[in-house]
C-alpha cells in the first residue's frame, strides 16, 4: 500500500461486556454491557470480560494494543496482544473484539482502560470498581 492511502483511523467506540456473539450477517451482539463492576467482597476474579472497538474513517492496516491499569495509572493489570486493524477504504469500517480471562480485581478504585493505535494512546477512560456487600447475606459466598 503506497503512503498516500495511509490514513490513520478513528476510534468510533469502545465498550466492555460479559460476551460477544456475531450473528451470520456479520452483526455483533453484546451482552452484559457495563461501565463499572460491582463485587461483595476484593480480592474477586473477574472469570470473562470482553472488549469491543470499532475503528473508521482510515485507510490501511494498523495494530491496535489495549489494556487495563490499576488505579495508580501506570501499572498494568491486564493487556491484550497487538491486533491488526484492517481498513481497505476510508469509508469502511472495523471492529475488534478482545477476551480477558480471569483477571485477578485486588481492590475497589478507578481503574482504566486504554485504547492504542500505532502505539498512540488513542482514548482512555474509567472503570470504576465497587465492593457491595450482599445484603443479609454471606460476603464469603461465591458469586
Amino acid at each position: 500500500m503506497s503512503q498516500d492511502s495511509y490514513i490513520l483511523p478513528d476510534l468510533q467506540s469502545s465498550l466492555l461486556c460479559d460476551d460477544v456473539r456475531q450473528e451470520r450477517n456479520g452483526k455483533f451482539i453484546l451482552i452484559g454491557l457495563f461501565d463499572a463492576l460491582v463485587f461483595p467482597r476484593v480480592p474477586a476474579t473477574l472469570h470473562h470480560l470482553c472488549l469491543v472497538n470499532r475503528w473508521c474513517c482510515g485507510q490501511g492496516v494498523f495494530k491496535q494494543h489495549s489494556r487495563i491499569l490499576l488505579p495508580d495509572g501506570m501499572t498494568v493489570l491486564v493487556e491484550g496482544k497487538p491486533v491488526d486493524v484492517k481498513l481497505p477504504e476510508s469509508e469502511a469500517t472495523a471492529t475488534s473484539v478482545e477476551f480477558f480471562m480471569n483477571v485477578g480485581i485486588k481492590a475497589a478504585g478507578t481503574y482504566w482502560v486504554e485504547i492504542l493505535m500505532e502505539n498512540d494512546l488513542k482514548l482512555r477512560y474509567p472503570l470504576k470498581v465497587r465492593v457491595v456487600p450482599p445484603q443479609g447475606g454471606n460476603p464469603n459466598q461465591p458469586f
